[in-house]
């Protein structure tokens, strides 16, 4: 099954307002809420604009077995949020079909704060065990695919892998990897890794105040990755930029008959904010110790 013509989508141009709060299980550090968070909100979001049409996700699975599943992300985050922050999103549909601009603000003593500006790209995909499959309405209906964004043909090499088993609490529609789980995946290889290259977070915090701050993350599925398979993950640092920021990539893959299937990619742009004294809040310039325990790829 494969989608239908991008100038086929009734739903372009059409706009939800989606009032939100941020979890307080993501103010890890005094209260800003890590990155994982604001893309949670991003996909709450894009489930408002189709609740507010009358097709939740559980309306889509039980009449018309249909699994509404994130495919892509990608976020700019240009400003903190905090653990009381109001979130409004702002969300549109684009011409092409699942694909979805997010804007997320909030409203401080300051005035009006953009904290999110990214893309979400979804798709209703088919269930085989869902109770139903009526028609979805035209509408919808070129969102409907069971095809994934392809896999890059030479994914970037890795100095770090990470392997691990998908749990159920990161799937959905019973045995499904959700894009959420990736999301959390990226957050921990990063962890991860700094730790291997004696960067870890805790280490960093007490010796010099720091915290790690994330200003640009992308996810993208391409393959289905199923409850218990064990999915290798690799990561790896590609630049350092204006000494203060490290561009790095994600690669996940299964072992399916003896062969390794990507099923997911992703990218951080990430470095550390101070987070006390005077300067809390500002970004830390990477020192050359530093620079060279992230080994990016141009000093391999």
């Amino acid at each position: 099954m494969t989608r239908t013509s991008p100038a086929e989508f009734a739903g372009t141009g059409q706009t939800a307002s989606v009032l939100l709060r941020p979890r307080w299980e993501g103010a890890n550090i005094r209260t800003w809420l890590g990155f994982k968070h604001f893309v949670y909100l991003a996909e709450e979001a894009v489930l408002g604009w189709f609740r507010e049409r009358g097709f939740g996700p559980g309306r889509l699975y039980h009449e018309h077995g249909l699994g509404l599943t994130v495919l892509e992300s990608s976020v700019l985050l240009p400003a903190v949020l905090e653990v009381d922050d109001e979130v409004v999103a702002e969300v549109t549909a684009q011409a092409t079909p699942g694909r979805f601009a997010v804007k997320l603000r909030t409203v401080r003593a300051s005035g009006e704060t953009v904290v999110l500006r990214g893309k979400l790209t979804v798709a209703l995909v088919p269930q085989p065990d869902a109770p139903a499959a009526e028609p979805v309405p035209g509408e919808l209906a070129p969102l409907v695919t069971d095809s994934f964004p392809a896999a890059p043909e030479d994914p970037p090499p890795g100095v770090f892998a990470w392997t691990w088993r998908v749990p159920y609490f990161y799937c959905q529609y019973s045995d499904q990897l959700a894009h959420s789980g990736y999301v959390r995946a990226l957050e921990e290889v990063v962890d991860r890794f700094l730790d291997d290259r004696g960067l870890a977070v805790p280490k960093l915090l007490a010796e010099r105040g720091w915290i790690p701050v994330v200003s640009r993350a992308a996810v993208r599925l391409h393959a289905p990755a199923r409850m218990d398979e064990r999915v290798r993950t690799t990561f790896a640092v590609q630049d350092v930029l204006k000494g203060v920021m490290y561009d790095a990539t994600m690669h996940c893959a299964v072992e399916r008959d003896g062969r390794w299937i990507t099923t997911a990619t992703g990218r951080i742009l990430h470095g550390y904010a101070i987070s006390r004294g005077p300067d809390a809040g500002t970004l830390a310039e990477l020192d050359e110790a530093t620079v060279a325990a992230l080994n990016p790829a141009g000093s391999r």
